[in-house]
């Protein structure tokens, strides 16, 4: 047999207190007033009030139930690639990467619109750009004006560079709220170009509810124009070469959907490759459409009860209210009946003439 549990919205031995308070004072009047029949029912329909009014408070619930969750308890975690490839033109047509992944970022968070985001962008080092935050249009300008790496700095990069801060932003967003759950959108290309194997994200995926792994580019590949930290967006014209090759041809960046595959896969998250031509309406159905929930509050999710209480407590104020404004008509209509009293008459005066 499933128990009934509580989760009240106060402390217990406060709601205690105050249900011993009102329940005394109303059962006190109760017995004062037990000779009056009108006053006696006022005093006992304010009696089951408040034992309504506790039982609401308690919030009793049977365990087991299910309730859909909504953006706004969602936690929204980007994780972007800086590096030189993401510059690689080959995104609809002819555009750089990293200009299909800033549509991205901003179409995903209109899409999931009063959640909490996080911008964090990796290439040589992880850097947090934008904390948690519910004010979408921080992280969307911080996507907008956020470049690649210059050039002449790239030594090598992973693609499980951010692994560590994300866990353990992931981490800290669960301590602070564990019914919030934490989704991971990963934007990358996948190519690996650090000398060591990438490292998994497992440390990650304990804390991951939901998301998706986004891939870049094309097996053909794009050239990459060579960023020197001047302009606006790309400010050198000549493009990035391929020095170990002869005659250093324009260096190709192509997509490894393999590598993105792997990281889906650690993270609990599907893959999906981006291209132009299509919304990423389905990637985040599942978040948008609340069936992303997280795994602490799925296990401590009630269905509600209190809400049988608050129907008859409904009803007994009306009919307090119904009975307070009939008193008041009587008061009213008592007053209007009563005779107006004459003027007195004026006393004669006694005085003499002289």
């Amino acid at each position: 047999m499933t128990s009934i549990v509580f989760d009240p919205v106060l402390p217990t031995w406060l709601l205690a207190v105050a249900g011993v308070l009102l329940g005394g004072f109303a059962v006190w009047r109760l017995a004062a007033e037990r000779r009056g029949r009108r006053l006696a029912a006022a005093w006992a329909r304010r009696l089951a009030v408040v034992g309504l009014l506790v039982v609401i408070a308690a919030r009793p619930g049977l365990p087991g139930g299910s309730a859909q969750a909504s953006s706004a308890d969602l936690n929204v975690f980007f994780v972007v690639d800086t590096t030189s490839s993401i510059a690689a033109e080959d995104w609809g047509d002819g555009e750089p990467r990293l200009d299909g992944v800033r549509a991205d970022v901003t179409a995903i968070a209109e899409q999931l619109a009063g959640a909490r985001f996080s911008l964090i962008s990796f290439d040589s080092t992880a850097v947090l750009r934008t904390p948690l935050t519910d004010d979408a249009a921080a992280v969307v300008t911080a996507v907008e004006v956020m470049n690649r790496e210059i050039t002449y700095y790239s030594t090598g990069s992973s693609i499980s560079e951010a692994n560590d801060l994300l866990a353990e932003r992931l981490a800290e967003a669960r301590e602070t709220d564990p019914g919030r759950a934490n989704v991971v959108y990963y934007l990358g290309d996948g190519e690996q170009t650090a000398d060591a194997e990438p490292e998994s994200f497992d440390e990650a995926a304990g804390d991951v509810d939901g998301g998706a792994v986004f891939g870049y580019g094309t097996d053909e590949g794009g050239r990459m124009k060579v960023f020197d930290g001047y302009g606006d967006d790309y400010s050198a014209d000549e493009y990035i070469v391929d020095g170990t090759r002869a005659g250093s041809p324009d260096a190709v960046s192509r997509i490894d959907e393999e590598a993105l595959g792997a990281i889906a896969t650690q993270l609990g998250v599907p893959y999906v490759h981006r291209d132009a031509a299509t919304p990423v309406d389905s990637a985040v159905a599942d978040a948008r459409d609340g069936r992303v929930t997280s795994t602490d509050a799925r296990a401590e999710n009630v269905t509600e009860l209190y809400w049988i209480a608050a129907v008859p407590l409904f009803l007994l104020v009306l009919v307090d209210i119904a009975l307070v404004l009939r008193a008041l008509g009587e008061i009213r209509g008592g007053r209007r009946d009563e005779p107006t009293r004459a003027s007195p008459a004026p006393v004669p005066s006694t005085r003499s003439r002289s």
